[in-house]
């Protein structure tokens, strides 16, 4: 789908479809209000009819609109214009996606994007328009033998700016829209992959394309590589496998200065859970194929940094292997030995992603970070804490943690920050290693978190777990692409602090006093 970004009025879009809003009781946004009056009052008329009362999710598709040139206009309801927020316009955005796709609409103009959001700006309203869409339009049906030609998307979209001075920011958040938008399909689309499809090897190929892709390097770690480099605790989780472990490193240098402190993104990737010996039920076992989530999150964050080109160092590290029961496996009770020298007591194999990450995070060391974030489908337990809403946040750093859960709320993709306290620590004590991998179900996200800060003492570190975030069950069932949104937002204000400039969050827009003067233009 081609993107573009217009000044212009509503009422002279020749294209097949033309998006506006209408707020509780009937209220009009300018658009609407133009439309309205070029039609001699035909859209008040409509409304005041009762088809439509403007609540928040309710659409209405009007034909053939009088003295206009386009061939439908699509009535969005925004809600009360007093509670209109960010949250009321993405799902606007949201709504309107979807209703589109149930038309015959090639051109579209939506006028969404010229609405007022409190401490936002023409900038992020364009950049959220473009990722709600694209997200709400996205579907997985590589693996199908047909596509489902019901669904129809336009072939132009086009996001309208109120003034001819905003075409310049309506650029920059269209641009990085697009660069977060395919981010988080990359996410998606390795997520929804096959376990016999996306294998550690397929992994490797996808970082290493989007390495040549965007002029950034790539080195993968062969088993022997692997084994040279001290991964204990990684290569017994890979043992039950048959397939060969792999462990990526991306690296960026967008920074001036090459030396400068990279951020280090770690990505657990466990292709398929079974749980290893500590089997886990048959039910929604399907479903482990998400358990690289991490992995895929962190690929898809730095894709969009890239192409953004942000001016920052950024590394990706990723180990991936499948987590197998066979004859080779590892057992409950063996003790393993850490990259760190720190030795493992495993009550339990289904904890296994960090016994993972744990190497990947003493790796990191060796690049100096400015920060470390990993990211990982880890916990049933955080699921249980905070459903699925909001992704647990861990840190050593709460100023980390308060840049990182202000990143997700810029961006509606929201992060709880959770205790890191020491008492915790007591449930990983082993009388045999030093330390257990699993501390029991009480506070099991929290001593997940423990068990990794103890591998994360060298740097400002922040555990982000995606367990409840990274998909969705049921019929909607599918790769959600988060936490891309939010690193990706953490990512640009660290660019924007390393450039001088002030951060965007909380920018006020500026307020509409008078009629736009594009809507004098075409």
């Amino acid at each position: 789908m081609e993107f573009n970004i217009k000044s212009g009025s509503p009422e002279k879009q020749r294209v097949a479809c033309v998006v506006v809003g209408v707020y509780e009781s009937r209220k009009l946004t300018l658009a609407a209000d133009l439309l309205d009056r070029i039609s001699n009052g035909f859209i008040g008329d409509v409304l005041r009819r009762g088809d439509m009362e403007g609540k928040l999710g309710s659409t209405l598709l009007l034909h053939s609109v009088p003295h206009t040139l386009c061939d439908r206009v699509l009535l969005v309801g925004l809600g009360k214009e007093r509670e209109f927020r960010a949250k009321e316009y993405r799902e606007a955005i949201r709504t309107s996606a979807r209703a589109l796709t149930q038309t015959s609409s090639s051109e579209v103009v939506s006028y969404l994007s010229e609405l007022s959001v409190k401490k936002h700006d023409v900038e992020w309203m364009v950049e959220q328009a473009c990722v709600v869409t694209l997200d709400t339009l996205y579907r997985c049906d590589t693996y199908k033998s047909r596509q489902d030609e019901s669904v129809r998307e336009p072939r132009k979209f086009t996001l309208a700016v109120p003034r001819r001075s905003d075409l310049a920011d309506g650029e920059r958040g269209l641009a990085r829209g697009q660069a977060i938008a395919a981010g988080m399909k990359l996410t998606k689309d390795l997520g929804n992959a096959p376990g016999n499809v996306c294998t550690p090897d397929y992994l490797a190929h996808q970082a290493r394309a989007i390495a040549e892709s965007f002029g950034a390097e790539a080195e993968i770690l062969d088993k022997a590589a692997i084994e040279e480099a001290g991964m204990g605790s990684f290569l017994a989780v890979a043992k039950g496998s048959e397939l060969e472990p792999r462990f990526i490193v991306l690296r960026y240098f967008g920074a001036k200065d090459k030396a400068d402190k990279p951020f280090v993104l770690v990505g657990k990737g466990i292709t398929f859970d079974s749980g290893g010996i500590s089997l886990k039920p048959g039910e929604a076992m399907d479903e482990m194929k998400y358990d690289m989530g991490g992995a895929a999150a962190v690929l898809g964050t730095f894709r969009a940094a890239v192409e953004m080109k942000l001016p920052l160092n950024i590394v990706v590290l990723i180990p991936t292997c499948e987590n197998m029961p066979s004859g080779r496996a590892l057992k409950p009770g063996d003790i393993v030995t850490s990259m760190s020298g720190q030795t493992i007591e495993v009550l339990n194999t289904d904890a296994e992603g960090r016994l993972i990450l744990c190497d990947a995070l003493t790796y990191a060391e060796r690049f100096e970070p400015a920060a470390v974030i990993d990211v990982a489908t880890l916990t049933g337990a955080c699921i249980i804490a905070l459903g699925h809403v909001a992704t647990g946040l861990y840190s050593s750093q709460d100023s980390l943690a308060r840049d990182l859960v202000a990143a997700g709320e810029e961006v509606g993709d929201r992060a709880w920050h959770m205790p890191l306290w020491e008492e915790y620590q007591e449930l990983l004590k082993s009388p045999f290693a030093d330390m257990a991998n699993i501390g029991g179900r009480a506070g099991g996200s929290i001593s997940a978190a423990c068990f990794l800060s103890r591998f994360a003492k060298a740097y400002d570190w922040a555990h982000l777990d995606i367990a409840g975030t990274a998909w969705k069950s049921g019929k909607d069932k599918g790769s959600t692409g988060r936490p891309v949104p939010l690193l990706v937002q953490y990512l640009q204000d660290r660019a924007d602090i390393a450039l001088g400039n002030v951060v965007r969050r909380g920018r006020p827009r500026r307020e509409v006093t008078e009629a736009p003067d594009q809507h004098d233009a075409d």
